[in-house]
């Protein structure tokens, strides 16, 4: 089993899936803290690499007649087999009114502190505890949110210049973020999108879709008509962060 606590804690927030998310009202009658929003990341999937420069922040905004106390506790966690990883935290708690307060943890990860394994991708349990002034508490597991794999993802279009009606040779890789080995290996058998954008225009279109081989590999041949940028779009997986390439351009004549 792998487990871990977060790096260096500053003011911030917890990881939770989705920008926002109701707290059922239950919650709210049963203890006086009311939770009235939380946000995970500004709203987006928490992505790592193979470094150990990532960041997040979490923030909750609670209430309750006697105010909120400072500090409580954070948690983003995700347990799956004999597998386990967590991040977590006292937050720094800012009053808006007598009632309201937001509380932050921002979370980064530091040398001494792993990634969590490859198994362990996907949505992760965000865990919310809170006290008010007057010892009205909170404590429950709020939501979840998404904790992927980095993708990277690479273009090149040739030949160029090419004659127009010749055939255009597009080729690319697919990888992404290995935890457990700290490198980036090919993502096989995943639907790419092969995209072009015609020179004066600012949208991209869908030509044909291709499947990574066992490298990661990418490749399609598509007939030269204009000037435009070719790339290749891959849409993601619920473990996986969605990129665009930049787009390569291919002067026909």
């Amino acid at each position: 089993m792998r487990s871990a606590t977060l790096g260096a804690v500053t003011t911030g927030a917890l990881a939770l899936c989705g920008s926002l998310l109701a707290v059922p009202s239950a919650h709210a009658a049963e203890t006086g803290v009311e939770i009235k929003k939380v946000s995970v990341n500004g709203g987006k999937s928490i992505v790592f690499g193979t470094s150990r420069t990532e960041s997040f922040t979490i923030s909750v905004t609670a209430s309750d007649d006697s105010g909120i106390k400072n500090g409580g506790f954070l948690q983003i966690e995700r347990e799956k087999g004999d597998e386990y990883w967590t991040y977590h935290g006292a937050p720094s708690c800012t009053a808006s009114n007598s009632t309201t307060s937001t509380c932050k943890l921002h979370v980064e990860l530091e040398r001494d502190i792993d990634l969590p394994r490859n198994a362990l991708a996907g949505p992760w349990d965000v865990y919310v505890q809170l006290e008010s002034k007057d010892g009205d508490y909170y404590g429950d597991v709020y939501g979840t949110h998404p904790v992927k794999r980095r993708s990277t993802l690479s273009v090149n279009a040739s030949p160029e210049p090419v004659v127009k009606g010749r055939t255009i040779t597009v080729t690319g890789k697919l990888a992404r973020a290995n935890w457990d080995k700290y490198v980036y290996a090919g993502y096989t058998s995943q639907s790419v999108r092969l995209q072009f954008r015609a020179k004066n225009s600012s949208a991209y279109t869908t030509v044909k879709t291709v499947t990574s081989d066992a490298k990661g590999n990418l490749r399609a041949d598509v007939k030269a008509a204009a000037d435009g940028y070719w790339r290749w779009s891959f849409a993601g997986t619920s473990t996986t962060a969605a990129l665009k390439a930049k787009g390569d351009f291919v002067d026909v004549r």
